[in-house]
Formats: structure tokens, C-alpha cells, sequence
């Protein structure tokens, strides 16, 4: 590995293939525990394939309908807003559920921490899609807006139960910009406009600052994971860091951490150039998803020993969730994070 590069940790960014969050605290902290600064719950359950579990929670709201058309990015039809709906404060979502899962793995996360399984020093984080990946995956063109904005204050009401049971000192938040790539990249449909990459940013940039005071806040950039594959193979880091440098540079509050993918075959140096022109600030951790089981050992080294190139100073992820690994392959995974953590 190259000497001058400086890990500064590991971060596991949200999915575990587990049956219960006990497990995924359980197993994160046993192989990984002393370089992680927070433990997500692993999504288990009906979250566990990212925001498909969404569908049916968007599905209950009297305000939507599902179209006849076929959706080409999922496998279900997309939602639109029903006649005479005018303005989002009209769209009611009973429940998105995401309240509602953090405060049942928070019990469990604090009799871990109790028993002293899990330090006090760590945080316990909660993984949010973002209102515009929701809606380029789930909604026609037409209605994206209006849902968006529906969609942003229903997930402000779902912090408002977290909060009144989490304490802020306790809780990170990440959210999670999928669909912003694939409209970066022309893949799907430009709903926004000329002014594409600065809409996304102001988006992102109003997230970050939604999170309360004392909680944490960080970012997963993602060119998704299905069949662990991308929706498209980004030709380097620019989109990325073209990204997080918008997003840095309109918050108002700061950004704990953000997280690029990095592909499996991506051990050339013209992938991390972009890099060099990345200016997050010193109080935001730059974690690079770099670690696959795909080459192993010496493959990792060969991304850092690429990356470090451009940067000097970053933190070591996989490129997406672990959630569709299988479970005897997880330890193996999370040793191989902990074992270039201890060779800085």
C-alpha cells in the first residue's frame, strides 16, 4: 500500500443481509467496532432492498394513483398526482415508516450499548433516500415536483419522531443520492431542467440543513447496486465531485461525511483525478467505496495505492450496503476493512 495515504477509518454504509439489527450491531461491532464512528441497523426486515419497501407506503397516500403505463426504471407502475391536487401541502403520506424502524432499532442499539457491547462513543445512523430518487424512480415525470415536495415534509415529520426518542448527541443521518446520477448521466428523464446540477446540490444542501442541531449528517453518493451493478459505469469521479462540491458550498450547517463508489475495476488513476479538485473542508470525512470482494486483498490495495494519487486523506467503505452479500461472506468483508485501518 502506498505509505503516504492516511485511512481514517471505516464506514459501513447502511444494508446488512441480517435477519434482525441485534445481528448487524452485533457482527459490526465484533469485527469492525473500534474503526466505525457509526452503526447503521443493516435495513433489515421490509427495508431490505433500499426504497422499494417505499412503493406501498407512497401507494396509501389518497392523493396518488399508480398509472397504467409500464415504469422503466422499476418493475412497478409509477405513481401520479390525482386530479385537483394543486399543491404538495394537498399529498398526505400516513406513514413513510422510517420513524417508526429507527426508534425499534434504537432500543436494541441502547441495551447493546448497556451491556457494553457497543461503546458510547459511537452513533447510531439512519439511512434516507432523498425526495428526488424517490421520485425519478417512483413517480411520472409531471407529478415529480409537486411529490417531491410532499414527500421532503413527510420525511421532516418522520425526524420529528426520531428526534423525540433519539437523543441528537446519539443519531447520525445519511442520506442517499442514487437518482441524481442517472439524471447526471442523461439516463433518465430531466424533470428539472437546464439547471440540472445546481438544482441537485440545492436540493441535496436543503436536506443536509433539515437535520436537527447536534445530529450528525452525511451523504451517500451511489450509482446504485442492482445485481451489483451500476446503472452506469461513471467514466471517473467528476460527476461525484462536482456533486459534494455544490452540496459543501450552499449548507448552512456541517457535513459529517460523504461517501463516493468507487467501481471493482477501478484501479487506474484517471478514475480519482477528479479528486484533486475536491474541497469539502476539514470537518468533513471523505469515505471512498473502494473495498469489494472482487480481487480481494490485493485489489483493495491497488484502489488505494490509485487513489492516493489524487488524495492522501480518506476513509474506507464498500460501494454500496452489504444487504445483498450473502451472510457467510460478511465477516470476511468487515476483516478486510479492519485490517487496512490497523496498516496505517
Amino acid at each position: 500500500m502506498t505509505e503516504s495515504v492516511e485511512i481514517l477509518g471505516a464506514h459501513l454504509v447502511g444494508s446488512g443481509p441480517f435477519a434482525s439489527a441485534e445481528e448487524m450491531f452485533r457482527t459490526s461491532m465484533a469485527h469492525l467496532g473500534e474503526h466505525l464512528k457509526r452503526l447503521p441497523d443493516g435495513e433489515v426486515g421490509e427495508r431490505d432492498t433500499w426504497i422499494r419497501w417505499q412503493n406501498k407506503r407512497i401507494g396509501q397516500s389518497p392523493q396518488m394513483r399508480q398509472q397504467e403505463a409500464e415504469n422503466i426504471y422499476v418493475p412497478f407502475p409509477p405513481f401520479e398526482v390525482v386530479e385537483g391536487i394543486s399543491t404538495p401541502d394537498e399529498i398526505e403520506f400516513p406513514n413513510l415508516g422510517y420513524g417508526d424502524a429507527a426508534i425499534e432499532s434504537y432500543q436494541t442499539y441502547k441495551r447493546l450499548e448497556a451491556d457494553g457491547i457497543i461503546p458510547d462513543d459511537k452513533r447510531f445512523m439512519v439511512g434516507l433516500p432523498t425526495p428526488l430518487s424517490v421520485a425519478t424512480f417512483y413517480v411520472a415525470p409531471e407529478s415529480r415536483n409537486i411529490f417531491e415536495q410532499a414527500y421532503s415534509r413527510a420525511l421532516g415529520e418522520e425526524f420529528d419522531k426520531m428526534i423525540n426518542t433519539i437523543p441528537a448527541e446519539k443519531l447520525s443521518i445519511q442520506w442517499e443520492a442514487v437518482s441524481e446520477f442517472s439524471l447526471l448521466e442523461g439516463l433518465s428523464e430531466n424533470h428539472i431542467g437546464e439547471t440540472l446540477l445546481d438544482e441537485i446540490t440545492s436540493r441535496l444542501a436543503g436536506l443536509v440543513d433539515l437535520v436537527p442541531p447536534g445530529v450528525e449528517a452525511g451523504i451517500h453518493l451511489c450509482y446504485g447496486d442492482s445485481g451489483h451493478k451500476h446503472f452506469c459505469e461513471p467514466e471517473d469521479t467528476a460527476h461525484l465531485v462536482d456533486v459534494a462540491n455544490g452540496v459543501a458550498r450552499k449548507v448552512a450547517r456541517p457535513i459529517s461525511w460523504i461517501h463516493f463508489p468507487v467501481p471493482k475495476e477501478r484501479d487506474d488513476e484517471a478514475y480519482y483525478a477528479p479528486l484533486k479538485n475536491l474541497n469539502l473542508g476539514n470537518d468533513t470525512e471523505l469515505y471512498l467505496g473502494l473495498l469489494h470482494q472482487t480481487g480481494g486483498q490485493g485489489g483493495t490495495e491497488r484502489r488505494i495505492a490509485a487513489a492516493s494519487s489524487a488524495i492522501e486523506r480518506f476513509g474506507i467503505a464498500t460501494e454500496c450496503g452489504l444487504g445483498r452479500r450473502e451472510q457467510t461472506t460478511i465477516p470476511d468483508l468487515m476483516d478486510q476493512h479492519a485490517s487496512f485501518c490497523n496498516s496505517e
